[in-house]
């Protein structure tokens, strides 16, 4: 099993802020898609992700691990974060290239956004692509 972080980079150039604060948990889960795809004769699974991070503290996130369960990756993007509810975010896209012998047996992709201190996660379930 081997994964390699393609980028992760700020998208936003102005502080982002959702317009519905009633409906929002905290800390905002990931948006993510998945795909398996041929990387030059190798099965990899392409795995792009959005993170929402206090913008007042930015900084970016960390691919803390990643690991395959039978057909289930999981992924876990690390930050600090302050406990407060951020009025505004920065927001960040995160793409991952992951291979094993069994990376076309995977239907799921579970991405956590983890506050490393004290450890607190969400996240959201994404189904592969074809």
């Amino acid at each position: 099993m081997d994964f390699n972080v393609i980028q992760i980079t700020r998208i936003n150039t102005v502080d982002f802020t959702f317009t519905d604060t009633v409906n929002i948990t905290f800390p905002v889960p990931p948006l993510a898609s998945a795909k398996i795809y041929n990387n030059n004769g190798v099965k990899t699974l392409k795995i792009c992700a959005t993170v929402y991070i206090n913008s007042k503290d930015s900084q970016n996130p960390v691919v803390g691990t990643l690991t395959e369960h039978v057909n289930t990756v999981e992924v876990y993007f690390d930050y600090d974060w302050d406990e407060e509810t951020p009025n505004t975010y920065d927001v960040w896209y995160v793409e991952i290239d992951y291979t094993s012998e069994s990376v076309e047996n995977i239907t799921t992709v579970m991405s956590y956004l983890r506050n490393i201190d004290p450890e607190t996660s969400r996240g959201t379930t994404t189904q592969v692509g074809d």
